[in-house]
């Protein structure tokens, strides 16, 4: 069946439906990724939002649940090239097509991906219909403005699991277990990639996770040895909630490593400022540098906000990484506190593992405070 794109500015797409034959609005984002099309699919960052996939052939490896970050894909629709209808790959449990028929995600195949992301890149992200009709006259125009008006709401909320969750250690040859973890970390979880626990345990941790609702007392009370901010989806300003829970962590002891979203609610929370950036950073191929070592990290990024390093209180926190691109900031070190936030994914998945050692540097913190 056709399927077409309509954008906000009335620039107008076609292809064929691929999964779920229905008309719906969203935020339209790109992703320059060249593989790991599973893991973005499944990214619970992208809740509310719809993704051009800018590589041109998807679907060709198949999906794999051991691959998923999360339970279920949250995203709104999937745009592509091509999809694959053969797969090819040993570990394959079935095709992509099914995959979001199954999990009810509308997506388009055939459509100039190129021209798309073009548009996006010239003017901003913006938001967009995806429909199996064309509209016309006065109907288009009030279309247009419906789109126009659109906004993702409660988006931490659907993308943050709903109840405690207990995950125990796995890594260092079996020499941690769940009763003696090599630290215990309270995981806040905004939309947390399924990737961003492995690594904790990986490293002998005890992860227990909070849903996105949880207060700051529940998550200090039984005193972890650190706090980990998950990545997540939405405007950082609109949670304000969040942000009040967060300047009660962050006025605690306890050692923490924000990610992401966290890393945006950690800067809001001490009165620095965030802004949209035109068309975000979505790819594997984000060169950040370390401000203090000169050296520059490929990183894993998915975001459409920065945090404005400017606004930033000189007494609070120094800006630790960089964006080499643009200039925006990727992180801080706060200087009163044994705090670490970054921008980027040290966790990818998908990505290049070059900044996985921030996780490492996570465990020295905790170390650290042990010693205290």
């Amino acid at each position: 069946m056709d399927a077409y794109l309509l954008l906000e500015n009335g620039a107008e797409f076609h292809g064929c439906f691929i999964g779920p034959e229905r008309e719906l609005i969203s935020e339209i984002v790109f992703n320059t990724s060249m593989s790991g099309y599973l893991e973005l699919v499944t990214d619970p960052s992208y809740t509310g939002q719809a993704v051009v996939l800018s590589y041109p052939l998807i679907g060709n490896y198949g999906v794999c649940r051991e691959d998923m970050e999360s339970e279920r894909p949250l995203l709104s629709a999937l745009l592509v090239r091509e999809l694959s209808e053969l797969e090819s790959n040993w570990r394959s449990e079935g095709n992509l097509r099914d995959f979001l028929i199954r999990y009810d995600i509308p997506g388009i195949s055939g459509l100039d991906t190129r021209a798309v992301i073009k548009q996006l890149r010239e003017h901003g992200t913006m938001n967009g219909l995806i429909s199996g009709r064309q509209y016309e006259g006065e109907e288009r125009e009030a279309l247009l403005r419906r789109i126009r008006d659109y906004r993702v709401r409660d988006a931490v909320r659907r993308a943050g699991r709903k109840e405690i969750s207990e995950y125990p250690p796995s890594g260092d040859g079996g020499a941690w277990t769940a009763e003696r973890p090599r630290f215990r970390v309270a995981l806040f979880d905004f939309g947390a990639k399924q990737n961003m626990i492995r690594s904790l345990q990986k490293r002998g941790c005890h992860v227990t996770l909070y849903p996105p609702a949880t207060r700051a007392e529940s998550i200090l009370r039984p005193a972890p040895d650190g706090i980990l901010l998950s990545n997540g989806p939405g405007d950082p300003a609109e949670e304000r909630e969040l942000i009040g829970e967060v300047r009660r962590l962050y006025e605690s002891e306890i050692p923490i490593f924000a990610i992401c979203l966290g890393h945006q609610l950690m800067a809001l929370a001490v009165g620095a400022k965030t802004y949209r950036l035109k068309y975000g950073h979505r790819g594997g191929n984000q060169p950040v540098k370390d401000i203090e070592s000169g050296r520059v990290y490929i990183s894993s990024q998915n975001h459409g906000y920065a945090v404005d390093a400017k606004s930033m209180d000189p007494e609070i926190a120094a800006e630790l990484f960089r964006n080499v691109n643009d200039g925006s900031n990727e992180g801080f070190r706060y200087l009163r506190k044994r705090i670490l936030s970054v921008q980027f994914h040290p966790e990818a998945c998908p990505g290049p593992g070059d900044s996985a050692f921030l996780f490492d540097r996570f465990m020295d913190m905790m170390e650290a405070g042990h010693e205290r």
